[in-house]
This record gives structure tokens, C-alpha cells and sequence, in this order.
């Protein structure tokens, strides 16, 4: 009897050790595979620097210094403005594209050494945001804790909390990171460093990089943000502030990848055409000179990362030109073409016949409407034979100058007599467009830009024609019955979205959002990064060699329509 009960308490022990081991065995395994995937983390984050050290991308930030309202909301109350090119392969270093705190047109332009109560804006603190830790990430510096998973767009990822150890020292990450789960690459990370000091502050910042080609993400967009921030003798500020970085597959032009194309004659007799009409008229020849400067501006902006390359903005741009030419009985030659400037400022300017917007322009103003009216301003220029200044025919003075002297070397500022009877002109161009009875938002959005114009002087300071709101007044019908919800501009980012692989600009497709209250209309304002996702499955890479992927460019002018 003592004997059956002894073998059914060892029974009754086994029977309750049991689960509890094998929970035991289960977290063992658990943890394993997390310490893992947290090696694997680190080990491509290593990968992931050394990938970014080879590139030289185009980097702007955008800072708007905020106020509080009564109603306790942020206001803009003035701003800052960098464009440089960063050299990642030198550590953190940036060469500026603008004169530093230099006047350009009658308007304050520049980054380093403008000053906001007392603190400075450097521009290579923005630019050490693209990297979590340069010079310590592993398990001695960083406490990893996992949380969840997470989509980020189409992108799954892990997501970690990460703190410093102890030990660890200053200018460590603090803060939240999302792993996406193929490679184990870091896509965002939203957080700070530690160890602000009153003489050196470390911002808050929400970093995020897109996947450019296979196993290769590069750091595109930083969305930064203070509020009440004490720093050295000034007493508070705050600030929100965008950092877009673009051109990492400069060395790769079109015309590079064209020597890779094959070309094949046709079996054809070759058409002698010596007695048809070939002899150049003067007329003929001056337009040809004029062109060949304007395309040689082009070509430079282009080569350089500051124009994009020709695409589906370019082509609704060139729809609502086409538009104006038709219902005005224009025709214009030679034909006029539509390209977008890749940086956030406001500026419109045609060059030659080549009409230039910014992406910061086109991404603020509300509706079509809007757009016809800047668009109808150069068209103006054109109609009246404002030309391109011809010393740009000459190919010397396209390639004798440095990149950081680009914007003082390229200036398309008209006159005010110019501006005046081109105002006049494109008010003539409306009144015959399909636009003509929806100009009451644009005159709104001029408004709103006079009126919010002393808050944003960088924002609105051109950097190779004339500012906006200097040249730019719209006659509309008078509404008597506002629409209290109705948005007379955008905030930047509202309408163009911008690979950083290939410069390639694409309309954005955005969910309609209901109800916006006044405070959530945010004209002109700074907001945070939302980027969709996705894993580039085939394409370029880079590493990839050009000449063996290159597709033919098919280049259309796009017909007349109407737009509703």
C-alpha cells in the first residue's frame, strides 16, 4: 500500500512538472530566436551605414518656428531653409547650395547662422538623424525590448523599444524602431539622443527610408519637432521641421543609359531630301539659339538632382497649358513643355519656353483652378516674348561653375514692368479658359499667401525666378455664400510624392477625409511623415549595372481636355 502510494505522489509531481517544463522549454526557444533576430538587426544596420557611406544625396530641410495662440494652437512665426548636397562618405558632412544668410530678391534666404532667440540651426544636426547610432549599436549600448508587429504600409515589420545601458554614454538613440521581417533592415526609427546639453541640443525626431531595390533602404524623409524647448540663453522655442533627401542615383543619367540601347538601321534606301526647303530663316535661327539655352539650363538642373525627370506631373501640367493655348487660340512655337523643380519652396518661372513650378508650389495649391493661374502667368511670359537670357547657348557657361554656386549662377528674375504686363496677360487667358468660373479659390490661396507672407519669408524666397506672390493677382466672382469648410491651401506635402532613387515625381492618391475643422486646414504648414511602404521586388538596384536595364522612354504630349 505505501509502496502505491509512493508511485502515485512521484505520478502527481511529473503530472505537474511536466507543463511547467515544457513552458520552460518554450521560452527558452522564444528567447533564442529573439536574441537572433536582434543579432541580425545589428548585424544589417552595420551593412545598412557602410550602403549609405557611398552615396551623396541632395538634403533640404524646412523649419518653421511656431507661436501659440490664444486658442493654444501653433502658428507660423518665421522660418529657415537649407538645400546642400551631403557627403556620407566623409561621416556626417553637407555643402550648402544657398548663400548663407544671404538676401536673394528682397527676401531673407539661408540656414546656418540664422538665429531664433539665441539658438542656431545647423544643418548637419538634421542630417545625423538618418542614422540610429554611428559609432556604438549593439547588445553593450542598447537594451532591446520587443513589442509587437506592425504594418507599415505593405511593409511588415517588428517593432522594438530601445534604451541605452547604463554604461553606455551620451549621444545614444532613445526610442522606438520598426525592423522590417525579410532582412531585418531598420525602416524607421521615432525618438532622440540623449545627452543635450544648454550649448548643444538634440531634437526629437521621427526618421523614416525607403526601399530603393532589393536589400537596399535609404533614408528619405525626417520629420522633426519642439515644443517649449529651453536651449542656451534663449527662453523657449518650438519648431516643426521637414529633411527630404533625394538623387542617390545621380551618377546614372538618361543619356548614360542610352549608349546602352541598340540601335538597328533600317533596310530602307535613305530619303535624299537636298532639294526640299532645309535653309534656317533668321526667325528660325534665333529660336533655335534661344532653345538650345534653355535646354542646356535644363539639362544642368537635371544632371544636377534639383529638376525632376520628366513624368506624370509633368504631363498635368502640360494638360491645363494646352488648355489656356486652345481656348486663347494660341499657337506657340516652338511647343511649350512643363518640368517641376524638386525643392520646397514656392516658385513659379519659365525659361524660355519651358515652364518651371517647385514641388513645395504645386504641393499647396487647393484645386486646378489655382494652378491655371500660376501656369497662365508664364504662359503670359511666353506669349509676350519675354526670353531666356542666350549666354546659356554657350556650353561654357553651363559647365564652368561649381555645384554650390548653381542658384547665384542660374537667375531668371523678371522685371517689374515684365511681371506687370504679363499680370495683364494671363488675366486675358483666363477669362477665355474652362477655368474661368473657378478662379474664386485661387484668388483665396494669392491671399492667403500675402497674409501669411511675413511668417514664411524662407518658404516664399525664389531661388531662380521671382517670388509667387509678387507677380501673381486673380479676378473671380464674388461668392456670397462662402464655404466655411473650404480649404484655400495645402500644407507641404499635400500633392506630389517624390522617389528618392530616381528623382521620379507621382500625384499622390489620398483617401477623401471627411469633416476639417479650421485648426486641421494648416496652410502652408510643416506636418509629419506618413510614407506608404512597399518592398521594391525588381527594378534598379544599386550595384546594378544601368546599361542592362534601361527602358525606351516614351515621351507624349499629352491632348486638350477639360477639366471639371
Amino acid at each position: 500500500m505505501r509502496a502505491l502510494k509512493s508511485v502515485l505522489f512521484i505520478l502527481a509531481i511529473f503530472v505537474v512538472a511536466a507543463p511547467a517544463a515544457f513552458g520552460q522549454q518554450q521560452q527558452n526557444q522564444s528567447s533564442d530566436v529573439l536574441n537572433q533576430v536582434i543579432d541580425k538587426i545589428i548585424a544589417r544596420e552595420k551593412v545598412e551605414m557602410d550602403a549609405i557611406r557611398q552615396f551623396s544625396p541632395l538634403v533640404e530641410t524646412y523649419i518653421q518656428n511656431l507661436k501659440i495662440e490664444r486658442d493654444g494652437a501653433p502658428m507660423p512665426a518665421g522660418d529657415t531653409y537649407f538645400i546642400g548636397r551631403a557627403q556620407f562618405a566623409k561621416g556626417v558632412q553637407v555643402e550648402s547650395l544657398i548663400d548663407a544668410g544671404g538676401i536673394r530678391h528682397g527676401l531673407m534666404s539661408g540656414f546656418a547662422g540664422i538665429f531664433n532667440m539665441g539658438v542656431t540651426y545647423v544643418p548637419v544636426g538634421f542630417l545625423e538623424m538618418v542614422f540610429l547610432d554611428r559609432n556604438g549599436f549593439d547588445r553593450q549600448n542598447y537594451n532591446f525590448d520587443y513589442v509587437r508587429r506592425e504594418f507599415l504600409g505593405e511593409v511588415r515589420c517588428l517593432v522594438f523599444d530601445l534604451t541605452p545601458t547604463p554604461k553606455s554614454g551620451k549621444e545614444r538613440f532613445v526610442g522606438r524602431i520598426w525592423v522590417e521581417d525579410k532582412d531585418f533592415t531598420v525602416v524607421r526609427f521615432n525618438g532622440a539622443y540623449t545627452g543635450s546639453t544648454r550649448e548643444k541640443v538634440f531634437f526629437h525626431f521621427d526618421s523614416w527610408r525607403t526601399n530603393t531595390g532589393p536589400n537596399m533602404w535609404l533614408p528619405s524623409f525626417i520629420y522633426s519637432e519642439e515644443k517649449d524647448l529651453r536651449a542656451s540663453i534663449a527662453k523657449s522655442i518650438s519648431f516643426k521641421a521637414q529633411t527630404r533627401l533625394w538623387g542617390y542615383n545621380l551618377g546614372h543619367s538618361k543619356q548614360e543609359q542610352e549608349l546602352g540601347r541598340i540601335l538597328v538601321e533600317s533596310n530602307a534606301p535613305i530619303n535624299d531630301q537636298t532639294t526640299t526647303n532645309n535653309d534656317v530663316s533668321p526667325l528660325q535661327a534665333q529660336r533655335n539659339w534661344d532653345r538650345q539655352a534653355e535646354d542646356n539650363v535644363i539639362d544642368r538642373l537635371e544632371r544636377l538632382g534639383l529638376l525632376a525627370p520628366k513624368g506624370e506631373v509633368d504631363k498635368v501640367l502640360d494638360t491645363v497649358v494646352n488648355n489656356l493655348e486652345v481656348t486663347n487660340n494660341l499657337d506657340i512655337q516652338p511647343e511649350i513643355r512643363c518640368r517641376v523643380l524638386l525643392n520646397s519652396t514656392l516658385e513659379s518661372v519659365s525659361i524660355g519656353h519651358t515652364i518651371i513650378l517647385s514641388r513645395g508650389l504645386i504641393d499647396v495649391l487647393p484645386d486646378v483652378a489655382s494652378l491655371a493661374a500660376v501656369l497662365a502667368d508664364e504662359v503670359a511670359h511666353i506669349t509676350l516674348g519675354h526670353r531666356v537670357d542666350t549666354q546659356f547657348a554657350f556650353f561654357d557657361r553651363i559647365l564652368l561653375f561649381s555645384e554650390k554656386e548653381t542658384f547665384q549662377h542660374f537667375d531668371f528674375a523678371r522685371t517689374k514692368d515684365e511681371d506687370d504686363a504679363a499680370s495683364t496677360k494671363a488675366a486675358e487667358l483666363l477669362k477665355n479658359s474652362p477655368y474661368k468660373d473657378q478662379l474664386k479659390t485661387a484668388q483665396l490661396f494669392f491671399g492667403e499667401l500675402q497674409n501669411r507672407a511675413k511668417e514664411i519669408p524662407n518658404l516664399i524666397s525664389p531661388r531662380l525666378g521671382n517670388a509667387v506672390l509678387t507677380n501673381h493677382t486673380v479676378e473671380a466672382q464674388s461668392n456670397s455664400n462662402p464655404d466655411p469648410n473650404q480649404i484655400v491651401a495645402l500644407p507641404l506635402g499635400g500633392r506630389v510624392k517624390l522617389d528618392p532613387w530616381d528623382d521620379k515625381l507621382e500625384m499622390m492618391k489620398t483617401k477623401p477625409v471627411g469633416t476639417i475643422s479650421e485648426r486641421e486646414k494648416m496652410p502652408f504648414e510643416v506636418t509629419p511623415f506618413m510614407p506608404y511602404l512597399v518592398r521594391q521586388s525588381s527594378g534598379l538596384a544599386p550595384g546594378t549595372n544601368v546599361n542592362a536595364e534601361v527602358k525606351q522612354d516614351k515621351d507624349k504630349n499629352p491632348q486638350p481636355q477639360q477639366h471639371q
